[in-house]
């Protein structure tokens, strides 16, 4: 008796694992990354000025930031920013794919990677 109380009890907790893990999720995925609502957002528009700013000194280019195209946040230790930017290179448009790490309780920031990309976003 007491053996089939134990199958029975394994069975109902493994029903309710499967059940649990086919659950749609609301929260969002720790690491993954998320679209950002509001691309104007005076603290987006701050990282991307970073991040041309950042690019200009070590590359010595002129590059003059038009929008955020596009923008995706990863929870991180801090936070990363990719972000897609539209910007001017003399009298050229040009987009380039900015990725910049934050962590602002301890103003520190920094520039992972500026790439360029084809087209626009």
């Amino acid at each position: 008796m007491k053996m089939r109380l134990l199958i029975l009890a394994a069975a109902a907790v493994l029903l309710l694992q499967v059940s649990a893990a086919g659950a749609v999720r609301t929260e969002p995925l720790l690491g993954g990354w998320h679209p950002i609502k509001n691309l104007s957002d005076p603290y987006v528009r701050e990282i991307a000025e970073f991040a041309i700013k950042t690019r200009n000194d070590q590359a010595k280019t002129g590059l003059v930031l038009e929008k955020v195209a596009k923008g995706e946040t990863q929870v991180v230790a801090g936070m990363n920013y990719r972000l897609v930017l539209e910007v001017k290179d003399g009298a050229d448009p040009k987009s380039f794919e900015a990725l910049v790490w934050d962590k602002p309780w301890e103003h520190s920031r920094r520039l992972s990677s500026f790439k360029a990309v084809q087209g626009k976003a």
